[in-house]
């Protein structure tokens, strides 16, 4: 028995096994490429700081030198009485604010950042040593630079925003407006280039559900590498179906090539066999040979299928009761009542006669000549959770993997001259086409757990 259910979530409550996390490859190429860009974005941002800040500040202390050498030369070449009618057009018209230097002026120089000490500095190497630059004269705020006309001295106080830098926000804005702009281009960029590996892999998954048709991908695409990939996918889909369908029609065709002949076989028997010991030998030969031929097309089966809400109770109910007369078998059930799944009656119900022919023959109890088989069942969230437990032997744990192989059968021990090795794989098949899990285990006190993930199905109604 088997199930392809999630590895980390086991069927019969054992501990789960811890998986790795792992990223789809839209979001990996998505990260990588933010953080290129965003490094990249960051990298020009401080390039373009470290190239401004020199200019700017050679540009700054040229533009308020300017400034104080006007006003000095304008201040020099006015009578006393121009001066006032001078400071006043300076004030009104350039918001500069000439006035004498007290003593008892209290002043705050600049913030000492490196701008405003490089500033400082080229203004000192301009208009002399003795220049002080000030952010504010007796609580008032500005920009104010001291300087000397012989040996009077003077404040000129203008605004500061005329001179200032780009504020820190401003900077913030740019900077997050180019990464808000990176990383769509990254989300993009990562859409653009896992596309065609997502549209791959839906194909994929549709091919290994058997759907040939639906797996088709576009072969005019502009990029030529994926036009290539698409063709040879196509074609390789194209072949797949095509050996599909013979295989199909071949193992159907057993059944007209040979189950007539053997129906006419066992006619004869009955009928020209005298002794009734060899004759009953006979066509038990002659059945086994048509149950052997009804699990190959049973495996050849179409995958079409259509699921319905399907009463899992009555289901196991059904399987069981040509069953229960059989001296050999003792079934205990513990399913959660209304199980409803979604399912196809007809291929559920092959399924579960599978895996209980399959219990009957191998979970003997050592030394007794009695399968005992446990039926659990219950929902888990939007999923049923089925489970059948022989108490044989159990399989070795290296085989354990093999066993839905079609044609692989266990050691000897596990083997019978009816047994094609198609039961299991069988139950794989079908339980997969229904949207379903399959896997095997070994239970933790013997014997065999085959667990079964199937879709719940929200509905009243019930086929059994």
């Amino acid at each position: 028995m088997t199930t392809a259910s999630n590895p980390s979530v086991p069927l019969d409550g054992g501990p789960a096994r811890a998986r790795k996390p792992a990223l789809s490859l839209f979001w990996r190429t998505f990260f990588l490429l933010a953080l290129l860009l965003l490094g990249s974005v960051i990298a020009w941002t401080q390039t373009l700081l470290q190239m401004e800040f020199e200019p700017r500040a050679l540009q700054t202390a040229d533009q308020i030198a300017s400034v104080v050498n006007l006003s000095r030369a304008a201040v020099m070449h006015s009578d006393a009485i121009a001066r006032v009618s001078l400071f006043k057009t300076m004030k009104d018209q350039e918001h500069l604010t000439i006035r004498l230097r007290e003593p008892r002026d209290v002043f705050e120089t600049l913030a000492t950042t490196d701008l405003n000490r490089h500033v400082v500095e080229q203004l000192r190497s301009r208009l002399g040593p003795d220049t002080i630059v000030a952010s504010s004269v007796n609580q008032v705020q500005g920009l104010w630079v001291g300087f000397s006309i012989d040996k009077d001295r003077y404040w000129l106080q203008t605004e500061r925003n005329r001179f200032d830098q780009p504020t820190q926000e401003t900077w913030t804005v740019w900077l997050l407006t180019a990464a808000v702009l990176s990383l769509a281009g990254a989300a993009g960029i990562a859409r653009l280039i896992n596309r065609p590996l997502k549209d791959l892999s839906q194909a994929a998954s549709r091919v290994h559900e058997g759907d040939f048709e639906a797996s088709t991908l576009d072969e005019t695409v502009s990029t030529q590498e994926i036009r290539a990939v698409n063709i040879g996918f196509n074609r390789m889909t194209r072949k797949l179906a095509q050996i599909e369908q013979d295989r199909t029609v071949m193992l159907a065709g057993i059944s007209h090539d040979l189950r007539t002949p053997l129906a006419r076989l066992r006619l004869e028997a009955e009928m020209s066999v005298p002794d009734a010991q060899a004759r009953e030998a006979m066509v038990g030969d002659i059945a086994q040979l048509d149950a052997i031929i009804g699990k190959f097309l049973d495996y050849a089966r179409p995958g079409d299928m259509r699921l319905v809400p399907v009463s899992l109770n009555n289901m196991v109910e059904t399987c069981l009761e040509p069953l229960r007369k059989r001296s050999d078998l003792d079934f205990k059930l513990a399913l959660q009542d209304g199980l409803m799944v979604q399912a196809d009656p007809v291929e559920l119900q092959r399924a579960l006669v599978n895996l209980l022919e399959n219990a009957a023959r191998y979970g003997k109890s050592e030394g007794i000549e009695l399968a005992r088989v446990d039926i659990s069942a219950r929902y888990s969230n939007d999923k049923v959770l089925l489970r059948l437990r022989d108490h044989g032997n159990g399989v070795p744990p290296e085989q354990l993997k093999h066993l839905t192989t079609p044609f692989f059968r266990g050691d000897s021990a596990r083997s019978a001259a009816n047994s094609t090795g198609l039961g299991l794989a069988i139950v794989e098949q079908t339980i997969s086409r229904m949207g379903g899990a399959f896997d095997l285990s070994n239970a933790n006190g013997g014997g065999l757990c085959a667990n079964i993930v199937l879709r719940r199905a929200h509905g009243s109604a019930a086929l059994a």
